[in-house]
């Protein structure tokens, strides 16, 4: 059992190669034997035909569930598919215990659709504080790592996100219309303007790593599951990137954020898009 930080990063200093190893044996084992292999009855719908879920999801999530708890005795696990099930699984993340946040298959639709561009994300939070995560492409074979205060790697080169080049039109990643209410649609069409380029974003997790990669300027999202935004947030981070919501503070994964928020490059970049989506007000000073 963890008892304290100090534990924690001794426990992530001795096994984070064996979360790594668990994070791509769900994927051999439960995912890429799917892939572009799917049946019709491993297919279904959770909130309608915009949110799916597969065999692979559930499989691989109760993989790690298993692997993980083994590895952290005294941890839970809050998964997309268990809070799917038990809405109030998702309270463990308030709580004092270590907690992992998985999602399986993040890019669902893109996966049922035979594209590569899915991933497997696990992040380790306790209190609030994301402390590291496992961002896992497995089509693309590529795995990236965040560690607080240790950096953010991909396949074990360092990653520095870097600021947007002076002058060209930031590129920024927004939340599919199909998942926005209409006050949030407003917001986010606040990024039609000269020098944004928005454009619909695919898998979150990947969408993070481009931007830790220094490959897409900045996000811009409008809900809140945890699962989608702790391991690339950290990620961001850990890269040199920012992330802000319209209250001007960071985006907490307990929840409670004023959204849209936007993870970007450099804190700049994310002061600069939260003003656009707040519709040009001076965003609200973090108490």
């Amino acid at each position: 059992m963890i008892e304290d930080m100090e534990t924690i990063d001794e426990f992530l200093a001795r096994r984070s190669a064996d979360v790594e190893e668990a994070v791509r044996k769900a994927a051999a084992t439960e995912i890429m034997p799917r892939f572009r292999q799917l049946a019709a009855h491993e297919i279904d719908q959770k909130a309608g035909p915009h949110d799916l879920v597969t065999d692979a999801d559930r499989n691989a999530e109760m993989f790690l569930t298993e692997a993980l708890g083994a590895l952290l005795p005294g941890s839970v696990v809050v998964g997309e598919e268990a809070v799917h099930a038990d809405p109030a699984t998702y309270e463990a993340i308030q709580g004092d215990t270590p907690v992992w946040i998985v999602d399986p298959v993040d890019g669902t639709r893109q996966f049922v659709h035979g594209d590569d561009g899915f991933c497997t994300l696990v992040a380790l939070v306790r209190h609030g504080v994301l402390l590291a995560s496992w961002t896992y492409a497995p089509a693309r074979d590529q795995l990236a790592t965040a560690v607080r205060g240790g950096g953010a790697f991909l396949d074990g080169e360092r990653l520095s996100a870097g600021p947007p080049e002076p002058g060209r039109a930031l590129t920024v990643a927004t939340s599919h219309p199909y998942y926005t209410t209409d006050d949030q649609k407003r917001a986010l069409l606040t990024l039609r303007t000269d020098g944004v380029a928005p454009r619909p974003c695919g898998s979150a997790g990947l969408e993070y790593l481009a931007i830790a990669r220094g490959e897409l300027d900045a996000t811009a999202f409008s809900w809140e599951a945890a699962w989608d935004h702790a391991a690339g947030l950290l990620l961001v981070e850990e890269a040199g990137g920012a992330h802000l919501t319209l209250s001007g503070e960071p985006f907490r994964v307990t929840g409670g954020n004023s959204l849209p928020f936007t993870a970007a490059r450099d804190a700049a970049t994310a002061r600069r898009v939260a003003h656009l989506l707040s519709g040009g007000e001076t965003l609200r000073e973090a108490s």
